[in-house]
């Protein structure tokens, strides 16, 4: 699924990318120096962007091994980054070794990683498509050749939608995320996380203002906001949630004390 109907792949290092300034504060080196200058100064505004970029992924790791548990054996996870093992495949699969799963992502350098990605369990299979999350006829239709949208998937949009305006006119992204849903499967699950500005306004403000300068439109949404993604789902419980509450293991409980993640997350199924 890497090589037919692919997208160029060179890489643009005169700006950052989403992808590569995550990377940065997970403690990665598949980033440039313009992403880890944007990474720094979001930092020193924001003290709490590492803590929130571990307590997403853990979130990731959470959900995933939720839905795996709970019988899903088809993932599709959108605006997969720069793969941190454990990956998606990785927890989705140790778990139920015949599961499938497949990435999309827009970024050159997460392509460059597909190789790696495409080591799964031999039962299942792991696929990754490079497109954006704003095209979601190829995306669904490159995702259809490894999963079947009559049977229950579990999308997965982390980390995604504070990158997209919500205007008709721009990225719509309600409209865009509901076309998406409206392709599952009843029991399918949609999984969720996004930068808000209710927990720490100031700080969060800064950031999105040094986004915006690096030329990467950012949209913190507040609970409200995050929560008509849902629209007409069901959510699980704890419902939507700082994202190091939602069903949290020991080492969450403990990161708590650590302070605030302005994050909020949630998983719903399509009934």
């Amino acid at each position: 699924m890497t090589g037919s109907d692919a997208a160029p792949t060179r890489i643009d290092t005169s700006r950052p990318h989403p992808a590569r300034v995550y990377d940065w504060w997970l403690g990665g080196k598949d980033n440039y120096p313009v992403d880890e200058e944007l990474a720094r100064r979001i930092l020193a505004t924001d003290s709490s962007a590492v803590r929130g970029a571990r307590a997403n992924r853990r979130f990731m790791h959470r959900v995933t091994r939720t839905a795996a548990e709970a019988g899903i054996r088809q993932f599709l996870d959108i605006g997969t980054g720069i793969p941190t093992e454990p990956n998606l495949h990785q927890v989705a699969q140790s778990v139920a070794p015949d599961a499938k799963v497949v990435y999309a992502d827009n970024d050159p350098i997460v392509l460059r990683h597909a190789e790696a990605l495409l080591h799964g369990e031999a039962e299942g299979s792991t696929e990754y498509v490079h497109a954006d999350v704003r095209d979601p006829d190829r995306i669904l239709r490159l995702a259809a050749e490894t999963l079947d949208f009559a049977q229950p998937v579990a999308l997965s949009l982390v980390a995604l939608t504070h990158y997209l305006s919500a205007e008709p006119d721009g990225d719509d992204v309600y409209g865009l995320i509901r076309r998406y849903v409206d392709v599952l499967a009843p029991g399918s699950y949609l999984v969720m996380s996004q930068v808000t500005p209710d927990l720490s306004p100031a700080a969060i403000a800064k950031a999105a203002e040094h986004f915006q300068r690096s030329g990467t439109p950012f949209f913190p949404r507040t609970l409200a906001e995050f929560s008509r993604f849902f629209d007409g789902l069901d959510l699980l419980g704890p419902g939507v949630i700082p994202v190091y509450g939602w069903r949290p293991a020991p080492e969450d409980v403990t990161a708590q004390a650590e302070g605030i993640v302005p994050v909020y997350g949630g998983v719903a199924r399509k009934p």
